[in-house]
């Protein structure tokens, strides 16, 4: 074994040499999951071993984002927006115990990926619509960590005080995440459960990750299947850049104490003073 990893470290270096001499490009593309593979799966049942092969189809080629022999073993392409990313292996079926499973994360993903658009949205709208004068407000008074309801930040003037508000919002949302669980540990529940006659609404498609039904898919979107799973691997890439968006939003503010539209104005128009490493500088860690 240790051979063969100085055999491929030899080799690794030496394809570094040869990028770097100029025998070979600066960069090649980012490799792809083969059409079909064949994985060997390993058993021991009673105390004999035997090995089986799993044969995992793709549909068509897609990246693969450091990704290894491990996680390609069960990351087969089927998934959207599946690159063969996980490096924890919390996708790892061998792994799994409690709800710690792949359609727990599977599904978890997608809903964290639509919280965190709205989010990402809702947080700069108001100061990119303040700051081109379409709401009266100024652009600091909308600041998303400005309106919320944490007393320190800001003033209120909404139509009761902010901790019942706020409580309320618990409530309403609790409530809300509670049907959305069970609808995924029993997919259609919500259906024959009484709800204002929403009944139909509620009833999902057996997948609650994808309700659809012309509530949930208003313009019959994704007619093929194919076409669906493209729709889903873009809603997956948007939210995965939304949730990244958001953490950062939270980080400028902590930094800088302006809003994300501000942070942007300013780093266009002066990128040498105002930038992550000039932001570190302004942390009062005090």
């Amino acid at each position: 074994m240790a051979a063969s990893c100085f055999a491929q470290t030899a080799a690794n270096l030496q394809a570094c040499k040869a990028r770097f001499s100029g025998n070979a490009p600066a960069f090649s593309a980012m490799p792809s999951r083969p059409a079909a593979r064949v994985v060997k799966v390993r058993a021991e049942e009673g105390g004999k071993v035997t090995t089986t092969e799993r044969k995992a189809t793709n549909p068509g080629p897609a990246p693969l984002i450091f990704a290894s022999e491990q996680s390609l073993s069960y990351l087969d392409g089927t998934r959207p927006a599946d690159y063969g990313f996980d490096p924890l292996g919390l996708m790892d079926p061998e792994g799994q115990g409690g709800f710690i499973n792949q359609a727990w994360l599977q599904y978890s993903e997608v809903i964290h990926a639509r919280w965190a658009m709205l989010g990402a949205a809702g947080m700069i709208a108001p100061e990119i619509l303040a700051s081109a004068g379409v709401i009266p407000q100024n652009p600091a008074e909308v600041t998303w960590f400005r309106t919320g309801v944490i007393q320190p930040a800001g003033t209120y003037s909404y139509w009761t005080d902010p901790y019942s508000l706020f409580f309320l919002e618990v409530i309403a949302m609790q409530f809300a995440e509670l049907k959305r669980w069970q609808d995924f540990r029993h997919p259609g529940s919500q259906g024959k459960q009484y709800f204002l006659g929403l009944e139909q609404v509620l009833q999902g498609s057996g997948n609650p990750a994808y309700p659809g039904g012309q509530f949930f898919n208003l313009f019959n979107l994704g007619k093929t299947p194919e076409a669906m799973k493209d729709l889903q691997t873009k809603e997956l890439k948007n939210g995965r850049l939304a949730m990244l968006a958001v953490f950062g939003y939270g980080a400028q503010a902590v930094m800088t104490h302006e809003g994300p539209f501000k942070n942007l104005t300013e780093h266009l128009s002066n990128p040498t003073a105002h930038n992550i490493l000039t932001n570190f500088s302004k942390v009062n860690l005090g």
